[in-house]
């Protein structure tokens, strides 16, 4: 479903845009991936609204499949945000230690204490962080937006998947330029 409007409360959420994780092979460049959100950034940061800023240092620790979903020991630097995100005073930075930004971190309380209604989500990976995110703002009743080019993977097809087969389900989506076109005309 296209971005059909943006609530007079919406926050926006940057998942992972980090050292260690946008210097990872990814399905798009992270270049554009991190103008785009710059251009987010300074959009919601205009306007007064809620920004959250998340980096992850740790996973959970669960047997699965795959092995270690998280590395055991990282230099500091990799949990680091990359420096064209920029920082406001008024940002709220999270650390988390999951894939979703609202495990363990009081992400839900947080947003609802500011009267949040919507979120917009963005970041790397597509269908981890940033998907877990998603599903877990929209099993908490927000009203979920993505841009599309304002994500990325370090899988395409898996990218491509949560895109067109998950995101459709739980979120709106749509691009950049949709969002700051919807944005402008939300007050």
């Amino acid at each position: 479903m296209p971005i059909t409007a943006l609530d007079r409360r919406t926050a926006l959420i940057v998942v992972d845009l980090q050292k260690g994780i946008v210097e990872l092979p990814l399905a798009h460049p992270a270049a554009d991936v991190l103008a785009r959100n710059a251009e987010l950034l300074a959009a919601f940061r205009r306007r007064g609204l809620p920004v959250v800023l998340v980096n992850v240092a740790g996973g959970p620790q669960g047997r699965n499949d795959l092995g270690a979903s998280f590395p055991a020991q990282v230099a500091p630097e990799w949990t680091e945000l990359v420096p064209e995100l920029g920082t406001d005073d008024n940002d709220h930075l999270i650390t988390k230690y999951s894939r979703s930004a609202f495990t363990g971190t009081g992400l839900s309380e947080w947003l609802r204490w500011r009267d949040v209604t919507q979120v917009v989500v963005t970041g790397i990976a597509t269908s981890s962080g940033v998907e877990s995110t998603v599903r877990d703002a929209h099993e908490q009743n927000f009203h979920v937006t993505v841009p599309v080019d304002a994500v990325t993977d370090t899988d395409g097809v898996a990218h491509e998947h949560t895109l067109t087969k998950i995101y459709p389900r739980i979120a709106e989506t749509g691009s950049t330029r949709h969002v700051l076109a919807a944005l402008a005309v939300s007050r």
